[in-house]
């Protein structure tokens, strides 16, 4: 399997066929609207608008699976994102990144580049603490631990890292200009 061997749902009910993106650059994001990390959106924009013309695509997968923060349906996710931070990048049906019912990408996306840790990030030791409640080997295991965890795929289809939330942005720009 390769990543061009998934789809995701659209908000209108269509496909996004990964295949169609075949020597695009893609950034995968879980995202929330209603989390700390939301933020991030204005860096994911400024990205996405100044490398998408060079081959750059955000695919945005909102999520609520992490601490019920984006309770709202698709259209109000949209809506939200559109006025808070002016997005442009195209924004996906809200999916589950986890479990049974977790989207085929995301089960795949997990195989390929599993947790590494949250880095040194002001943030990371509440996180681990929350985490650690719910699963004593929470950080053994390859799930995504929380909103904003985004996968860089390469322009033949690798996936060529995985940044957790509490990566800084320009870390992402950074690795995002090498493969363009």
């Amino acid at each position: 399997m390769t990543i061009y061997d998934f789809n995701v749902p659209k908000v209108n009910g269509e496909e996004l066929k990964l295949a169609d993106l075949k020597g695009k650059v893609l950034l995968i994001i879980n995202t929330a609207t209603g989390c700390g990390f939301t933020p991030q959106y204005e860096a994911i924009e400024k990205i996405y608008e100044k490398y998408h013309d060079n081959g750059l695509e955000v695919i945005d997968i909102p999520c609520n699976q992490f601490g019920h923060q984006t309770p709202g349906s698709d259209a109000e996710v949209h809506e939200f994102c559109q006025l808070h931070y002016n997005t442009k990048f195209p924004q996906m049906k809200k999916s589950e990144v986890n479990g049974a019912n977790e989207l085929p990408l995301y089960t795949y996306l997990k195989s390929q580049k599993g947790f590494a840790g949250f880095g040194e990030h002001k943030l990371a030791a509440l996180l681990a603490e929350m985490l650690a409640k719910e699963d004593k080997d929470w950080d053994k295991k390859p799930d995504i631990k929380w909103n904003f965890t985004k996968f860089l795929i390469s322009r033949s289809g690798d996936v060529v890292a995985r940044f957790e939330p509490t990566v800084d942005m320009e870390t992402v720009e950074a690795e995002v200009v090498k493969l363009l």
